[in-house]
C-alpha cells in the first residue's frame, strides 16, 4: 500500500538510522579523503554533526514534526564540524525550514523541503565546488522537482531520490579531477548517501540498533604545574551508567547537584539510555554510589590527580615558568569574566607551543582543534562568551574550520547583536600568527579585519606529515608511510626523510620576495633534529633569515611560514 505522507514517528526513526548509518561507516568515508593524511576526517566531523542532533532528537518525547525538526535543525547547527558538518548541518536546516510547518509532508512538501535544503547551503558556502556533497544534493532535488507532480508516493520519492543521488555521487570524479586521479568519490557526498541510505532502509522497515557512541566530551586539562595544596579535589572521578529506569529532568539535575556537592569539574552527558559523567571529587565511592540508585556502572575510573601531579613534577624543570604562565592565564580569565572588554581575540590551534605563540601576541581564547580536530560550532560559540568583548576577532587557521566559524559568527549576531564578530579567513596557523600581528589598535574594527585578511594572504604554509595509504596526486604517487610536504592544497614533495622533504619544499616556497622562514616542529621531530634542518636551509637560502620555534602539534612533524 502506498504511503501518502510522513509521521512524526517515522521521521523520528528515519533520522535516527541514518546518523547510525554514517557512525558505522564514518572509517570509510573518512578513508575516501583525497589527501592520504593520518587526519583525514569527513567521516568523523559529519557523524560528529549528526550526532549532536541525534542527542536533540532523543531528548524528545514523542515529538511532532515541528519539535523534531528544531531538534535536527539546532543539534546539527551547534554541533556542526568541519566544513562537509557545517555543509550538512545547512542542509538539515533548510530541508527542517519546511517541513515544521506541516503535520504530515507529504510528497509535495518533501521536495520543496529538499530545494530549500540546497538552496541554503549553497548559500553558506562562499565559493561553491561542483563535484562536491553540495553537487550530489542538488541533483537530487533536481530530479525530483522535475517529477513534481508525477510521483504519487513516498516510496517512488525515495526510490527516485536514492537512484539519483547514487549517480551523482558516481560521477563526482568527473566534475573534480583530483578525485578520479585519486580513484574516490567525494567523500562529503559518500557521507550524505550512507545518512540517507540508513534513512531510507528504516522507512522499507529494516531497522538498525540505535545505540549511539557518546560524542568526546572534552574533559579540562591541568596546565603546567601548580601546587598539590591547590589541587581541593583529588581523584578524577569517571564512570557509565546504563539506565535502568526512567532518568527524567529532575532525575538529572538532582544527580548533577549532588555530583558537584562533591567535587567540581563536572561533565555530565546523558543520551540512549546512559549517562556519562566525570567529576574531581574527594569521595569517589559516594559518586558511585550515586550513580547505582539509576542502574549499572560500567568504565569506572579513578585517578590520583596528587600523586599523578608530583610525578610531573618531578620530570619537569621548568615548573616556576610554568606556574607563572598559569597564574597569568587564570588572572586573564578572571579579569574576562567581570569586564567586557573593547577587543578580544579566538584562535583555534593545537599543540603547546603553537597556543604559546598565540597567547604572548594577546589572543585571549585558545580552542584546541585544528588539524586533528575540527572544533564545533558550539565550541566556537562558547569560545565567545568565555571572549567578552565588543568586537571579536576569531582565526579558524584551518580551511576546515572557517564555516563552523562563520555559522558561528551569524548564531551570535542572531541572538546577541552587540557583540560583533570577525572572522579572518585564516587556512593556516601560520597565516593565523601574521594576522594577529598586524592588528592596530587604533584601527577600526573594519579596517583591522581587511587589514588582518590581507596579511595573511601572503603568507605561504607548507605542512609534513605522512602518508596513511597508496595513491596518486598532482602526477605524484605515494606509498603507505611516505613522508609527505603539502602546501596550497597540493603534494610539494614526497620522500622518506623529513629534513629531504622540507628542503625540498623551501625550494618551491621561497622565492626572491621571501624575507623570513619559520619552522614549527611538532611532537615528533626533535629540537636536535629541528636545529640541524634549519643549519642546512640557511645553508641553502643565505637571503632569507631562517628561525625555529616548538609548536608542539601532533601529526605534522613540521609547519613552515614563509613570508
Amino acid at each position: 500500500m502506498a504511503t501518502l505522507n510522513l509521521k512524526a514517528d517515522m521521521l523520528r526513526k528515519m533520522f535516527l538510522s541514518g546518523a547510525k548509518n554514517l557512525e558505522i561507516r564514518k572509517n570509510y568515508i573518512n578513508e575516501l579523503n583525497v589527501f592520504p593524511v593520518p587526519d583525514g576526517d569527513t567521516g568523523t566531523n559529519m557523524t560528529l554533526t549528526i550526532l549532536s542532533a541525534a542527542q536533540e532528537v532523543n531528548r524528545l518525547e514523542n515529538g511532532t514534526i515541528d519539535a523534531l525538526a528544531k531538534a535536527i535543525s539546532s543539534g546539527s547547527l551547534r554541533g556542526a564540524r568541519g566544513n562537509s558538518g557545517v555543509i550538512l548541518s545547512q542542509l538539515l536546516r533548510g530541508f527542517t525550514k519546511v517541513i515544521r510547518d506541516s503535520k504530515e509532508p507529504d510528497v509535495d512538501c518533501l521536495i520543496t523541503s529538499m530545494e530549500k535544503a540546497v538552496e541554503t547551503a549553497y548559500k553558506a558556502v562562499m565559493k561553491p565546488k561542483e563535484g562536491t556533497i553540495l553537487t550530489v544534493a542538488r541533483v537530487m532535488a533536481e530530479k525530483a522537482s522535475q517529477r513534481r507532480g508525477e510521483i504519487g508516493s513516498l516510496e517512488e520519492l525515495f526510490e527516485l531520490v536514492l537512484r539519483s543521488g547514487d549517480e551523482a555521487l558516481a560521477m563526482t570524479p568527473e566534475l573534480l579531477p583530483v578525485l578520479k586521479e585519486a580513484n574516490v568519490v567525494d567523500s562529503g557526498g559518500a557521507g550524505l548517501m550512507t545518512i540517507l541510505h540508513g534513512a531510507i532502509d528504516a522507512f522499507n522497515g529494516l531497522e538498525l540498533q540505535l545505540d549511539f557512541e557518546a560524542p568526546p566530551v572534552q574533559i579540562p586539562k591541568m596546565e603546567k604545574p601548580i601546587s598539590t595544596d591547590e589541587i581541593k579535589f583529588g581523584y578524577c572521578t569517571e564512570f557509565i551508567v546504563k539506565l535502568e529506569k526512567d532518568f527524567t529532568d529532575e532525575d538529572e539535575e538532582k544527580m548533577k547537584e549532588f555530583l558537584l556537592g562533591l567535587g567540581d569539574s563536572l561533565v555530565f552527558v546523558t543520551g540512549d539510555g546512559m549517562v556519562k559523567v566525570h567529576v574531581h571529587t574527594n569521595h569517589p565511592g559516594k559518586a558511585f554510589e550515586k550513580g547505582l540508585e539509576y542502574g549499572q556502572l560500567t568504565r569506572m575510573k579513578v585517578d590520583n590527580m596528587r600523586e599523578e601531579h608530583e610525578e610531573r613534577l618531578f620530570k619537569s624543570s621548568e615548573v616556576a615558568v610554568a606556574r607563572e604562565k598559569e597564574k597569568a592565564a587564570k588572572e586573564a580569565a578572571e579579569r574576562a569574566a567581570t569586564e567586557r572588554k573593547d577587543v578580544a581575540f579566538i584562535a583555534v590551534t593545537i599543540g603547546d607551543g603553537l597556543a604559546d605563540v598565540f597567547r604572548q601576541l594577546g589572543c585571549d581564547v585558545i580552542i584546541e582543534g585544528g588539524q586533528t580536530m575540527n572544533p564545533s560550532t558550539e565550541d566556537m560559540l562558547d569560545a565567545i562568551k568565555k571572549a567578552n568583548a565588543c568586537d571579536i576577532f576569531i582565526f579558524p587557521n584551518n580551511k576546515n574550520v572557517v564555516l563552523a566559524a562563520n555559522q558561528a559568527a551569524d548564531i551570535t549576531e542572531q541572538e546577541d547583536p552587540e557583540t560583533r564578530i570577525h572572522v579572518i579567513p585564516t587556512r593556516t596557523v601560520p597565516q593565523g600568527i601574521t594576522a594577529l600581528i598586524n592588528f592596530v589598535p587604533e584601527d577600526t574594527p573594519e579596517a583591522n579585519a581587511a587589514n588582518m585578511a590581507e596579511a595573511a594572504s601572503n603568507v605561504k604554509t607548507g605542512e609534513v606529515t605522512y602518508s596513511v595509504r597508496d595513491t596518486k596526486i598532482d602526477g605524484v604517487s605515494i606509498k603507505n608511510g611516505d613522508i609527505m610536504g603539502i602546501g596550497d592544497g597540493r603534494i610539494l614533495a614526497v620522500g622518506n626523510d623529513v629534513k629531504k622533504v622540507v628542503l625540498e619544499m623551501l625550494e618551491k616556497l621561497v622565492t626572491e620576495d621571501s624575507e623570513i622562514v619559520t619552522i614549527y616542529n611538532g611532537q615528533e621531530y626533535s629540537e636536535e633534529d629541528t636545529e640541524a634542518l634549519v643549519e642546512e636551509a640557511q645553508e641553502r637560502f643565505p637571503d632569507v633569515d631562517i628561525s625555529q620555534n616548538y609548536g608542539g602539534q601532533p601529526v605534522y612533524f613540521c609547519i613552515l611560514a614563509v613570508e
